[in-house]
């Protein structure tokens, strides 16, 4: 019988450019985290260590921000930032852009967010490089679990959002089960797995979005877990010459 456990770490404050996220997480873990263990990160905090953070008042919108603002009905120093923090726009309707980040990242308004930023008028961006955090923050860590990022994403036909990764270092990303055989014996084609994505999703079930939770340990995913920080949440990426539906 095999069994997942999913810890959350209680406690932190509110978490301010410079902050040494893997002291203040060890310190605030109420067990010690294992070198088999998962630890899975709310982005915000992590984005909010590494000043990735702006303030509307900085923000000069340019032409194209101030048109879409005011076809969506929003604030154009925030769709500037948008724009920024975008390679591209997939999608503008309603009151919604779909954008391809920087990092290859589908979703909305680039990850930009206001909710839980800390202060009134400023947004939190998506970290500048995901899966380099996760590996610094693993490498901090006493044990060196691994260590999985995590942003909540809309999905295309469905209804509501999930937790998914953005950034992993130690953790198999995918497992591939193609060329294996079923419970039946019948050989698999198409089955490969996004545990990280799945990993990211549990852990968020521990927490609330009103809580102050950002952080949760995984237990009993051993078989996942690498020595070495593996290709990170990249290997998710679905290749744009693959993509059927963009």
């Amino acid at each position: 019988m095999s069994r997942i456990e999913l810890l959350t770490v209680e406690g932190l404050p509110e978490i301010s450019p410079g902050d040494d996220l893997a002291a203040m997480i060890t310190a605030a873990a109420e067990q010690p985290i294992d070198a088999g263990d998962l630890l899975v990160i709310a982005h915000k905090i992590v984005s909010k260590a590494e000043g990735s953070t702006v303030e509307l008042a900085d923000i000069e919108p340019s032409p194209r921000a101030i048109e879409i603002a005011e076809r969506q009905q929003r604030d154009p120093r925030q769709v500037e930032v948008i724009l920024q923090q975008s390679a591209s726009i997939i999608r503008d309707s309603g009151d919604l852009l779909v954008c391809r980040t920087h990092h290859g990242l589908i979703c909305a308004n680039a990850g930009v967010d206001a909710s839980n930023s800390g202060a009134e008028g400023r947004l939190v961006l998506l970290p500048r490089d995901p899966d380099a955090s996760a590996r610094a923050l693993r490498a901090a860590l006493p044990g060196h679990p691994a260590v999985l990022i995590t942003d909540s994403f809309g999905r295309a036909w469905r209804l509501g959002q999930v937790d998914v990764a953005i950034g992993l270092a130690g953790l198999t990303p995918l497992e591939d089960w193609r060329g294996r055989k079923d419970s039946e014996g019948r050989p698999l084609s198409a089955t490969l797995i996004a545990v990280a994505d799945q990993a990211a999703a549990a852990a968020d079930l521990a927490r609330t979005k009103d809580g102050s939770c950002p952080a949760v340990v995984v237990r009993g995913l051993d078989r996942l877990i690498s020595v070495d920080d593996g290709p990170g949440a990249q290997a998710l990426l679905r290749p744009p010459s693959e993509d059927r539906f963009l």
